[in-house]
């Protein structure tokens, strides 16, 4: 008996609807697998992602601790195969250094006869010639006491006291307070601390080697009685700065008390001040440099300088190199493009100094568009964006040493005028105080001023001690 029709009919298409079923399912449990492993691959990008950020985080830290100057004086991991010490064996061994003989007169000559007898043998010692030979050495150290016998009286007509004072005086204090240091004992412990970075202890320890006891709590007070004595002569140093057609600032992380604080340091050819504040803004700028500073301001990129609007500004080439030498060399192959135009830039500016004022104003033309053009482009990296858009924004200040003689491209003068003081903090750290952080601004000041001056720094701050008024008091500027 054969099947109907209708029944063949219902039966393939059950059959169709099961094999369609299974193939859904199929299908489903793929896209299961697929999205659990898409789960898996997304994950794994998010973690590669922060990785890379953390990475990126640490790799800008690192470089930011290299450059910063507070930075431990690390030469990094040893070599695996150092240089041997001393001179290259051979010819070509470099220059052979000696001291030269000295030019002035000795103050002593000492003749330094034959032996008798030959050392070796015992035979007669016949003279064929007399050599030179010079020794500089210190001399037997020891302090210079003076006793002042200061006659005292008063005037037979007001009856008023009256007292005599010799030159080399420093002060009229008698009695108790009659017995002192003398200028240049205090002038030399402010160069070594100031100066040379000595804390007060170590000072106190050399001065002793010399014969001249005193404790840091002695030095400590006697920088800020000769602080007090420096308000005109720091007051003098911001004029000379202001004054100056080019000034460059710059700042550097300080401490006082324990807390944060900032030095900052205003350099120009003639004269460099400093001073310590509680923070890095406009204000604070402006305790030294006047806000309505009108000649060319050479700085780096903090936005705190872009503030002084009467100001002519350069900002540092220098700095901007390094960022593109950073991202050429940490960028992927297709990015590195945009650095290095940025950077030709750069170059081409610098090789333009040698050239006349009228090839100079043309070539800051075409650099200047090409700025511009370079801000117009698409550019495919966050960190090129950034240098362009910086870029962009200090367009007007790029090649300002081109158009303004004299003027320079970096801002070299402020970052060697704080080294000094940043190598210092390394020793002691700080100020304790803020009258003491008054006094290492005056300080420093003076000492850097003096010897952009040519002044001997430590006869200057004997004059000073021993002037009996202000306005006999000796000026920094010849």
């Amino acid at each position: 008996m054969g099947i109907p029709a209708d029944d063949t009919s219902s039966g393939a298409e059950a059959s169709s609807y099961k094999e369609l079923v299974a193939e859904i399912a199929h299908l489903r449990e793929l896209l299961e697998r697929n999205v659990a492993e898409l789960a898996k691959l997304n994950e794994r990008l998010g973690q590669r992602d922060t990785r890379i950020t953390e990475l990126e985080r640490l790799l800008s830290e690192s470089r930011r601790s290299g450059k910063r100057q507070a930075a431990p004086f690390s030469k990094g991991d040893p070599k695996e195969e150092p240089a041997k010490p001393g001179r290259r064996s051979g010819d070509a061994h470099g220059r052979h250094g000696h001291r030269m003989a000295p030019v002035s007169a000795p103050d002593r000559e000492i003749d330094v006869s034959l032996p008798s007898l030959c050392p070796d043998c015992g035979g007669e010692v016949e003279l064929e010639r007399t050599a030179e030979q010079f020794q500089v050495d210190l001399p037997p150290m020891r302090p210079v006491t003076t006793k002042f016998n200061v006659r005292v009286g008063h005037c037979k007509g007001c009856g008023k006291r009256v007292q005599g004072r010799h030159a080399e005086q420093t002060s009229d204090a008698l009695g108790a307070a009659s017995s002192q240091v003398g200028p240049s004992a205090k002038a030399w412990a402010a160069w070594l601390h100031y100066g040379l970075g000595l804390s007060f202890a170590k000072t106190a320890s050399l001065l002793h080697r010399l014969g001249i006891n005193l404790t840091a709590g002695a030095l400590s007070q006697a920088a800020q009685s000769t602080s007090t004595a420096l308000v005109p002569v720091q007051d003098s140093i911001v004029k000379a700065v202001n004054d100056s057609p080019m000034i460059v600032p710059d700042e550097s992380g300080w401490r006082v008390g324990g807390e944060g604080a900032w030095l900052w340091a205003a350099s120009s050819a003639r004269a460099t001040a400093y001073w310590v504040a509680d923070g890095r803004g406009f204000d604070e700028a402006c305790e030294v440099i006047s806000p309505k500073y009108s000649g060319v301001m050479v700085r780096d990129g903090w936005v705190v300088y872009r503030r002084f609007d009467k100001a002519t500004h350069q900002t540092c080439l220098a700095h901007l190199t390094r960022r593109c030498d950073e991202l050429i060399t940490d960028l992927p192959a297709g990015a590195r493009h945009t650095p290095r135009q940025v950077r030709e830039i750069l170059t081409e500016a610098l090789a333009a100094r040698d050239l006349d004022d009228d090839e100079r104003a043309a070539v800051v033309a075409d650099l200047t568009e090409r700025v511009e053009m370079l801000a117009d482009d698409a550019h495919q990296n966050d960190e090129n964006r950034k240098l362009v858009a910086h870029l962009y924004a200090e367009r007007d200040a790029l090649f300002t040493f081109l158009t303004h003689p004299g003027t320079d491209a970096t801002n070299w003068r402020a970052e060697q005028a704080i080294r000094p003081a940043v190598v210092n903090r390394k020793v002691w750290g700080g100020n304790r105080t803020w009258r003491g952080a008054a006094t290492q601004g005056r300080m420093m000041s003076v000492l850097r001023t003096a010897s952009q001056q040519g002044v001997d720094a430590i006869d200057f701050l004997g004059r000073l001690a021993r002037a009996p008024t202000p306005a006999e008091a000796p000026s920094l500027f010849i």
